[in-house]
């Protein structure tokens, strides 16, 4: 009997290691290895994780929105964060300890400004991020030192990270190819996501540096109002927050391989265009403490994808994760992002050939 768990145990590990291997950073080891050895399947796909508003506690106004400094809120989620080649998500606040400049407020007692001090950028390097997007509504909150520290710490970390003009794309190499990141949202500083006309230039520029190019949007109207993708121009609190449908289309067409979606702050429909991945919004994925986390503003899907060495989409797996309390990710049961992605695909998108399986597993056909 001991043995024969023996092993199962090394059988399921091998499976799970070809499914999602470790972090290939270290390229230069697996471009010598020969391409004809069947033992080295996981070599010819990229495997990519990817989450929506990470925002792990402010201490503005006051150290009451942080958490234990002890408690790690991503540990629960390591197991699907840390397996992946690439792993990705939106940084939502700027990275500051003190000071900057707090954005105007026409009520101080509601000033959702974000700033998370610099010991949280450690539990996500733990964690196994690779790529952040930093173009969004919070990236500003503290001004411009906010935005100048957040790129400063992350840089010292070793994070890649896009989407501010001073920074409009970053680059990784894994398993021998040049992986591009870049990001858009309709504020200051940020690459705007309503200005096609750089959205095509920088797009296109990192397809001709890269061999798979990932971009990030923080875009359309807020709430859990707000879950389906309109197909039109949204507007939000008289701010024009793009049409994320065309602006997929937009980038894909200019080059992009994988489009990610974030903003509304709930989950919305999934999509293929020219067989490349799109996610509209993945919703709060890791939002302490300052966030509105009832209903369906509490579950957020984890994507697991896996790519085609030229960015085409393979298939994928949705891992719903949701927040409970102050917040921070947790496997969700219910599988309520699932769920939601599932009803709001099939409205939104209607004729898109999506087959679902077991477990979140999901191709199109």
């Amino acid at each position: 009997m001991k043995i024969s768990l023996i092993f199962l145990g090394i059988s399921l590990s091998i499976v799970l290691f070809f499914i999602f291997p470790k972090k290939a950073i270290a390229d230069e080891n697996n471009a010598t290895r020969s391409t004809s050895d069947t033992t080295i399947v996981n070599d010819s796909i990229i495997t990519l994780v990817a989450v929506g508003d990470i925002m792990m506690g402010t201490n503005f106004p006051s150290d009451s929105y942080l958490p234990p400094r002890d408690l790690l809120l991503l540990e629960p989620l390591y197991n699907f964060l840390q397996n992946a080649d690439i792993t990705f998500g939106n940084l939502e606040g700027t990275v500051l300890n003190a000071g900057g400049t707090v954005k105007k407020c026409q009520d101080s007692t509601k000033c959702y400004a974000f700033r998370q001090p610099e010991y949280f950028v450690d539990q996500l390097k733990v964690a196994g991020f690779d790529f952040l997007s930093v173009a969004n509504n919070h990236m500003g909150d503290f001004g411009q030192v906010g935005r100048d520290n957040s790129c400063k710490v992350l840089k010292e970390k070793g994070f890649r990270f896009a989407g501010l003009e001073s920074c409009p794309w970053d680059t990784l190499t894994v398993k021998g190819l040049k992986i591009g990141m870049t990001g858009f949202a309709p504020n200051t500083a940020c690459l705007q996501i309503t200005d096609y006309e750089t959205v095509r230039k920088v797009v296109s520029k990192l397809n001709e540096m890269c061999d798979v190019v990932i971009v990030s949007f923080h875009g359309g109207a807020e709430g859990s109002s707000r879950s389906h993708v309109t197909k039109k121009t949204e507007i939000f609190y008289e701010e024009d927050r793009g049409n994320v449908y065309e602006f997929a289309r937009v980038a894909i067409d200019a080059g992009a391989d994988v489009v990610l979606g974030h903003g509304p702050h709930v989950t919305r429909a999934i999509d293929l265009y020219k067989g490349k991945f799109i996610t509209y919004s993945m919703g709060n994925f890791c939002t302490y403490g300052r966030f509105n986390l009832n209903g369906i503003s509490g579950v957020a899907p984890l994507f697991q994808l896996r790519l085609k060495r030229d960015g085409t989409f393979i298939d994928g797996n949705i891992v719903s994760t949701k927040q409970i309390g102050e917040g921070g990710p947790v496997l969700d049961p219910l599988n309520g992002a699932l769920q939601q992605i599932k009803l709001l695909t099939a409205a939104d998108i209607p004729g898109l050939k999506l087959e679902f399986g077991e477990n979140g597993f999901f191709k199109f056909n």
